[in-house]
Parts: structure tokens; C-alpha cells; sequence
């Protein structure tokens, strides 16, 4: 199948978000930086940020498993950073001041390419989110980096976490598409699997530092997709933009 028969009928461009759109542990460690300054304590930002990053999926876990009741992203980043600051020594700080960083979610910087890329995306399809972010984390994220959304999609609006196939297909269903006619950009194989075993076309965009200088893991494209893209200029060009 050509490029050309393959982005037939794609109306909506959709995004996973942390680590495809933002870069994520850059921005996590300069606010726990500044958080451990503001204490006058010692802290590896980085490690903190990665250990803080590696309790998002098993918290999500208790929600697809039925243990907990669907809650958004923000009360799932507070528990997880709770736990954090706990593991780290850093118990202490002012109620405020673990509200504000747990916000950090919120004020993410994206990547390079990702600004100009959704501008020329937006100008021949709907382009949105298909997040596990709540939309109000969605939205302050929009508005902190200039990310052109029309629509905030994802675990909120479908009440469930990807990679549960309703993330994507209660997402698809809440702007009336299709599933054929939606493409789900992101950086993670196994996203991008889960989406393309529920009808959705699929991109592939590396983020090879999105976990530092030795990451391992989605260095490069592990299934057949409709697209593989180096950034999003590149993603754009491919769909036509």
C-alpha cells in the first residue's frame, strides 16, 4: 500500500503527549530543582524525575485493573509524588509548595519541531491530544507552550487509560470520527500497537532522549505503520501539509 492509499479518509491527527509532544524529564527536573533550592537540600533532579515518572503506569494500573475507580492523571501524579518526596527524604516542604509542583505536569516544554509542526498540521486536519492527561492538565499545557489543539482528548473524556482499547475509540467516538479516520502520532510502540489494533492508522516519531542520554527503549519504529516521521515537519509533509 502506498503513503498516498494508506492516509486516505484521515480527517483527525491525534497525539499521545508526554515524551511525544513534550519533553517531559527536562522540564520535571528543573522544577524539582528549583523546588530542592527553595529547601536548600540536595537532590539528583534527574533521578527524581525518572523515579517520580516510573510510578505513572502502575498507578494507572489500579484504575484499568477495577482495584480503584477511575480519577484523573493529577490526583494519580500527586500519590506518585507523595511517594516520591518520601523515598527521596523530602517530606517536609509546605502544602503549597507540593500543590505547585505537582502543577509542574502542567507547564511541560515541548519539543523543537512541535510548535511549527502542529501549525502546518492544523492547517489540513483536526489535530488533538489522545492523552492519559486530564484536560485540565491538557489545557494549562497548551496554553504554557503555544500548542495549537482543536480538541483535548484522551483518558478523561474516554474514562479509561490507554493502552484500554476505549481510549482510543471513546476518543475517536467524542469528535465523530472513525477510527480509520484518525492517526495517532506518538513515540511508544506499544501506544501506537494498541491504537493501531483498534482500526486507528498509526505515526511513529522517535524521541530517542526522552529518558536521557541512555535511553533503550522506542529507538526506533516496531511495527508496521502508515507513517514513521523524524519530527513533526517531517510528519506534516508526509500527511500533505
Amino acid at each position: 500500500m502506498t503513503l498516498t492509499q494508506s492516509i486516505h479518509g484521515i480527517r483527525a491527527v491525534l497525539f499521545d503527549v508526554f515524551g511525544t509532544v513534550v519533553d517531559w524529564r527536562s522540564s520535571i527536573s528543573q522544577e524539582v530543582a528549583s523546588f530542592a533550592k527553595r529547601y536548600d537540600l540536595a537532590v539528583d533532579s534527574e533521578a527524581f524525575a525518572d523515579r517520580w515518572r516510573a510510578l505513572y503506569q502502575p498507578a494507572m494500573e489500579r484504575v484499568r485493573s477495577g482495584n480503584i475507580a477511575f480519577v484523573p492523571l493529577d490526583q494519580l501524579h500527586r500519590e506518585n509524588l507523595d511517594q516520591t518526596l518520601m523515598e527521596f527524604s523530602l517530606p517536609n516542604a509546605s502544602e503549597a509548595d507540593v500543590v505547585n509542583l505537582n502543577l509542574a505536569w502542567h507547564r511541560l516544554d515541548p519539543w523543537p519541531d512541535v510548535v511549527s509542526g502542529l501549525q502546518k498540521l492544523k492547517r489540513g486536519y483536526q489535530i488533538g491530544t489522545l492523552s492519559n492527561g486530564n484536560i485540565d492538565l491538557i489545557k494549562n499545557m497548551a496554553r504554557h507552550a503555544g500548542l495549537p489543539w482543536d480538541a483535548i482528548l484522551g483518558a478523561e473524556v474516554a474514562r479509561a487509560y490507554k493502552p484500554q482499547p476505549q481510549a482510543y475509540l471513546g476518543s475517536a467516538a467524542a469528535i465523530g470520527f472513525e477510527p480509520s479516520q484518525c492517526i495517532l502520532v506518538a513515540a511508544h510502540n506499544n501506544d501506537l500497537k494498541a491504537a493501531m489494533a483498534v482500526g486507528f492508522k498509526t505515526a511513529f516519531v522517535a524521541r530517542p532522549f526522552e529518558h536521557g542520554p541512555d535511553q533503550e527503549t522506542d529507538l526506533f519504529a516496531e511495527g508496521e505503520y502508515d507513517i514513521v516521521a523524524q519530527d513533526f515537519i517531517d510528519l506534516a509533509e508526509q500527511l500533505g501539509c
